[in-house]
């Protein structure tokens, strides 16, 4: 829902029902929120994969309304928060310019200018009642010591801030008070929605970075709010490499990728890509497609220059295709070409619902900058062909081509 635009810094005077307030905020706070009603997502089509029971699912037949749709333009409230046991050594002005306007930025790029996000700084410090290291702030949070931090915090800040005017809320920390871990940035959902100022908070953005922070982290905590799973895998053991499943391909894999533009799957289900720039392939036969790159900005309206290749190869799975450039969000990648990778709607977040396929996997690329330089070289380029089987369909892509314009032409064949 999009509201009107509030003013900045909001300071309200009156007093809230404190108490209420902190009851309420002892619902139990979970890392998976409980699933919801869905609602229709258009005319997705018949590539599109449904919905599933996995948190954050990659099904896009559907839309989770418990989650905001990042069309539009929304509104967030960054909260910042002190301490008793330790003195701000920066100001919110500063913690502030640590992330906006460059989140906004990434996402009217990423959008093709269809949303907005407006970020509304309270500008002062909100005390906290407890020392940062009562809350033993970690990456791997306890549900006592989450919920302790967060009923605090939403106290502390009530009477400054109309929760209702915000479809977005951000909880900043001081970043250099001595409990504060950096890794514990997160979404905290909420098993059941908080009722404050009239609106249901579901879920908040809490941020305990360092000062500067990491690379696009808040774009892609804000992602989570609205529906897109880490695409990261992490070892069981705590060893061994984070990103096996995507590399660098979208900030949902890692903030510090080279090529952090987001999939145009997660365009899709974001519906920053509509079916006009999406082309489904059904049933055995071959197909050529021009593809444009993924990050070049769209000429509204009417743009209808494809963006996306969708294969449907089976109930649950695809193979989707696209072309990735050098430029917008994905300014650092060290690679460009043709992009394939499998997506699964009933694989959960972290669990590895998007796979890309390494076009060459004899080869890496960009050592030292790369978060995972085997498939930093993945893309496809002119004369390579790259098959896969599976359940289902087999898929074979073949580059074929560019244009003079620089659109990358691509022929589909499936069995």
């Amino acid at each position: 829902m999009v509201r009107p635009q509030p003013p900045e810094g909001v300071h309200r005077s009156r007093l809230r029902r404190a108490a209420a307030l902190l009851s309420s905020l002892c619902a139990v706070i979970a890392s998976n929120i409980v699933a919801a009603p869905v609602q229709a997502a258009g005319s997705a089509g018949p590539c599109a994969l449904p919905r599933s029971e996995a948190h954050h699912s990659e099904g896009l037949d559907s839309w989770d309304p418990a989650y905001p749709r990042p069309r539009g333009r929304l509104h967030a409230v960054m909260i910042f928060l002190s301490f008793p046991d330790a003195a701000p050594a920066t100001g919110p002005g500063e913690l502030a310019a640590d992330h906006f306007p460059g989140t906004s930025r990434f996402f009217e790029r990423a959008s093709y200018g269809k949303f907005a996000l407006d970020v509304h700084p309270v500008k002062r410090w909100l005390r906290m009642p407890r020392k940062s290291t009562a809350y033993r702030i970690q990456r791997d949070w306890d549900a006592e010591h989450r919920t302790a931090y967060l009923r605090d915090a939403i106290a502390a800040a009530d009477p400054a801030v109309d929760f209702s005017r915000y479809d977005v809320v951000y909880l900043v920390a001081d970043p250099d008070a001595p409990g504060v871990d950096s890794d514990a940035t997160k979404v905290i959902n909420l098993d059941e929605p908080l009722s404050v100022d009239g609106a249901r908070l579901s879920r908040v953005v809490t941020v305990f970075e360092h000062h500067p922070p990491d690379r696009n982290v808040l774009a892609h905590e804000t992602l989570h709010v609205f529906d897109l799973p880490d695409l990261y895998h992490r070892p069981t053991d705590g060893k061994g490499d984070w990103d096996t499943h995507v590399g660098d391909w979208d900030l949902m894999g890692s903030q510090f990728g080279l090529a952090s533009e987001p999939f145009g799957w997660h365009k899709w289900k974001l519906g920053w890509l509509g079916a006009r720039q999406i082309d489904c392939v059904r049933g055995p036969g071959t197909g050529l497609h021009v593809l444009e790159p993924l990050e070049t900005p769209m000429q509204l309206p009417g743009d209808d220059r494809t963006r996306l290749v969708v294969i449907r190869t089976s109930p649950t799975e695809a193979v989707a295709v696209e072309a990735r450039g050098v430029g917008g969000n994905d300014s650092g990648s060290c690679a460009e070409g043709v992009l394939v990778y499998r997506v699964r709607s009933d694989t959960a977040s972290g669990d590895g619902p998007v796979q890309v396929q390494d076009g060459h996997p004899r080869t890496a690329a960009c050592v030292g900058a790369s978060v995972y330089p085997p498939l930093a070289d993945a893309p496809l380029d002119i004369g390579d062909s790259f098959g896969m089987g599976g359940t289902g369909n087999g898929v074979r892509v073949t580059v074929e081509g560019r244009t003079t314009a620089g659109a990358w032409t691509v022929k589909v064949t499936t069995r």
